[in-house]
């Protein structure tokens, strides 16, 4: 069973646009081939230098989807991750790398979440909180965020 992660964003920005934005996060931290297009992450898929699969597709939750209870709005685009079998750590921080940077350039609410258990950040009218698990975020991965955050642990509904 694979490990996969989901950055849903509710955002005025297309499919093309999140997809283009996070292929040059992703260039200029030395993830992605320089050769890797936004269209690629929008069809074939791309594959970051750890070995993290990636995909850009337009998000139309249904109406049970818990995203839609914790960002208030439905995500409009979503960005897939889903890791390969080995150096998990590493592919986790290429993960919040490939996030925060796209955060960055992308405007909206969002969130980052693991299989729909847990939420390891969450943008809500420009603010940034993050899970308070240190585990998930030791200083290395907080050291790559641009802005200011404030920790607190944001929760799926229970069913």
């Amino acid at each position: 069973m694979s490990i996969s992660y989901s950055l849903a964003l509710a955002t005025p920005s297309s499919p093309a646009q999140v997809a283009d934005a996070l292929r040059e996060v992703g260039v200029a931290a030395g993830l992605l081939d320089p050769a890797t297009t936004g269209d690629r992450l929008l069809g074939e898929d791309a594959v970051t230098a750890g070995g993290t699969w990636l995909r850009v597709v337009p998000d139309r939750p249904k109406p049970w989807n818990p995203v839609l209870d914790v960002l208030g709005v439905p995500p409009t685009v979503r960005v897939a991750y889903r890791l390969a079998k080995t150096d998990i750590g590493r592919q986790q921080g290429d993960v919040v790398r490939l996030a925060a940077g796209l955060l960055g350039r992308v405007p909206g609410d969002a969130v980052l979440h693991q299989d729909f258990e847990t939420i390891w950040l969450a943008r809500r009218d420009g603010e940034l909180l993050l899970n308070e698990r240190d585990d998930l975020w030791p200083p290395d991965r907080l050291a790559v965020l641009a802005v200011p955050y404030r920790r607190e642990t944001t929760a799926f509904p229970d069913e």
